[in-house]
């Protein structure tokens, strides 16, 4: 059996990609020097939110994922970032190669909840590894990639948004059932209002609850959904 270990390098945002999608960078480095003609992985991502503290506007955005802080001792567990396969082609020795993750800014998602909580520092995730890899010198054999392979990293949240902003600069996003998004339209449609902003700005001054800043920009994205709904 071929001994694999895993290092994550470094991560960066895409600045080409068609929607919010991170590049992390892994290096790989099969045992002995071994002659690898391919390896198909299995990578799963995922948060370890107990390996880092929390200053209390950070505790505050994620009450609703873990609860009161008092709880967390029992409430701060792992959350599932990404799984995405990996392909690497031939290589001896050692290699390096991307992991592409697309993400997203639905912030019905754990884990761009917890991402969007965070204000500075890094991000602690744990890259998990499984797979098949395809080795020898001469011809080449088939082995199972161990399921107990991983490769902590920590990731910086300035990435995060980074990426973010590339994708939806200075907005949020909120994500409504079928039925609410044809009742907006229709409102929306029925008062020729310009744009979606608009519209929700029409309902919140309809119900006496505007709360919007001098640069025009929604203050709660929050209230707006459930004025709409």
């Amino acid at each position: 059996m071929t001994d694999f270990t895993f290092t994550c390098t470094g991560v960066r945002a895409d600045p080409y990609a068609a929607g919010p999608t991170l590049v992390f960078r892994l290096r790989i480095t099969a045992s002995e020097e071994a002659r690898v003609h391919a390896l198909a992985l299995r990578c799963q991502i995922r948060i370890e939110p107990a390996r880092r503290g929390y200053e209390k506007t950070e505790a505050e955005g994620l009450t609703d994922l873990f609860g009161e802080r008092s709880r967390w001792g029992s409430t701060l567990q792992p959350v599932q970032f990404a799984q995405v396969p990996v392909m690497v082609p031939a290589f001896t020795g050692e290699s390096e190669t991307d992991v592409v993750v697309p993400c997203t800014y639905d912030l019905e998602i754990a884990a761009t909840r917890y991402m969007n909580a965070l204000t500075d520092g890094e991000a602690p995730l744990l890259m998990l590894f499984s797979g098949t890899a395809f080795t020898g010198s001469g011809g080449f054999r088939v082995e199972p990639v161990p399921w107990d392979l991983e490769a902590p990293f920590r990731m910086p949240v300035a990435v995060w948004q980074e990426m973010v902003d590339q994708h939806f600069p200075g907005c949020g996003w909120i994500r409504l059932p079928r039925d609410a998004m044809d009742a907006l339209l229709e409102f929306r449609s029925r008062h020729a209002l310009p744009s979606w902003e608009a519209t929700v700005r029409a309902l919140l001054d309809a119900a006496g609850t505007t709360t919007i800043p001098p640069d025009g920009r929604l203050a709660d994205a929050g209230l707006a959904e459930r004025t709409a709904q």
